[in-house]
């Protein structure tokens, strides 16, 4: 099928490597190849994105929370 896809892709004008990669995800696409399937990986991607986005809010909240609870340390007691 490589060979098939080189002589393809160059009459596409595109590579024959992209051409093979297209095919080989649209058969996981279709259930024919397993893999995960094009909404599969973008589900992934955007759950990682969400993960880094929820610990870099971690981090600014614990940063805060340890500020905060240094300025309360050096305020006077107050009845």
């Amino acid at each position: 099928m490589t060979r098939a896809c080189r002589e393809i892709g160059g009459k596409l004008g595109c590579s024959g490597d992209s051409l093979h990669d297209w095919w080989k995800q649209a058969r996981r696409d279709a259930g024919a190849q397993p893999g995960p399937t094009t909404a599969e990986t973008a589900r992934i991607k955007a759950l990682e994105r969400e993960v880094r986005e929820l610990r870099q809010a971690n981090e600014i909240l614990k940063k805060a929370s340890a500020y905060f609870a240094q300025v309360a340390l050096d305020r006077p007691f107050r009845k």
